[in-house]
């Protein structure tokens, strides 16, 4: 018996096509949504469109939507899957929301495509049917949000957008997939040992982001406090170390109960107190900063909006980060 997979489109340059001019340009109609036929082979596809929105124009308003929506199918049919088509430069965020606010044993794979939908080579309905795939192939099961690209199945929680343009962009640096694609089968190699579910229901405090660099000046985390934001997550130097000046700013946002998180800015390796100068992570820890295991920035600050909006009990965050 065919598995029943929930099909949801959001826009992206996988519902895109290039005009005449050579200009990437949303359709009124999603190109997607005429393909299903290609997918029955596969699934008993229930196809709907919860957005049809460039992904830079998606904000955790949307991804709580999608979450939402997902929730509500999963009660309401027998459903075996669900698979997102959703535009590539916000699309390991909203695979990461996912990860942290959904607790299901079925599979949520996201794909999307580098080129559109009318270019040479267009790689769009090929991720598509390989993430139906994976979306019914039972080893996928527990083991959370996963991303499908370019033959490749990675964990949300690990895989970034890497290249501007390439169609292997989406990597997991130093962990690399979890599974391979080939013609005939998918191949899973490794599983999560542990994953992290939040229950929200709404999103109403408010994080910021901020990349240190050098020489840079407290006056960019004194608009932190004057936009009145619940929380910051700053991209550390090296191990997670930041400017003398800057460090007087952590300490004035944490005196005033703001949570500021650490992560790295480095491509590798997880941030960590080390330095015990000022500004360097062992003074930060000291003083109270968390520093976030194994994510980058942008996953950081969604899981601080997470957890600040947490439904009950508030987190420990230094726990929920470790």
């Amino acid at each position: 018996m065919k598995k029943t997979i929930l099909l949801i489109h959001t826009g992206g340059t996988i519902s895109m096509a290039m005009s005449d001019e050579g200009a990437v340009m949303p359709n009124k109609e999603n190109p997607l949504m005429k393909e299903s036929r290609k997918l029955d082979a596969l699934a008993t596809i229930i196809e709907m469109e919860a957005f049809n929105l460039p992904s830079p124009h998606i904000t955790q308003k949307e991804m709580l939507t999608l979450r939402n929506l997902i929730i509500e199918k999963v009660a309401e049919k027998n459903i075996d899957g669900v698979v997102i088509t959703h535009g590539t430069d916000t699309l390991e965020e909203t695979a990461y929301f996912l990860e942290l606010t959904t607790d299901l044993s079925i599979p949520i794979v996201l794909t999307g495509a580098m080129r559109s939908s009318n270019e040479l080579g267009a790689d769009g309905i090929y991720n598509l049917v390989e993430a139906v795939r994976v979306a019914v192939d039972e080893e996928a099961r527990e083991k959370g949000v996963l991303v499908v690209m370019n033959d490749e199945v990675h964990l949300a929680v690990n895989t970034t957008k890497t290249s501007t343009s390439s169609v292997n962009t989406f990597q997991s640096p130093q962990y690399g997939p979890i599974g391979l694609i080939t013609k005939s089968r998918i191949l899973f190699h490794h599983a999560p040992i542990r994953r992290q579910y939040v229950e929200i229901d709404e999103l109403s405090k408010r994080v910021a982001m901020l990349k240190v660099y050098a020489g840079m000046e407290i006056d960019l985390l004194d608009v932190v406090l004057a936009c009145k934001y619940d929380g910051v997550v700053l991209e550390g130097l090296g191990q997670g170390n930041v400017p003398p000046t800057v460090a007087k700013g952590i300490e004035s946002l944490l005196e005033r109960g703001i949570p500021v998180i650490l992560v790295s800015r480095c491509f590798n390796g997880i941030a960590e107190g080390v330095y015990g100068y000022v500004g360097g992570g062992k003074m930060l820890e000291d003083l109270g900063a968390i520093f976030a295991t194994g994510i980058n920035g942008q996953k950081a600050r969604l899981k601080l909006l997470i957890g600040l909006n947490k439904v009950g009990t508030p987190l420990n965050l230094k726990e929920f980060f470790m």
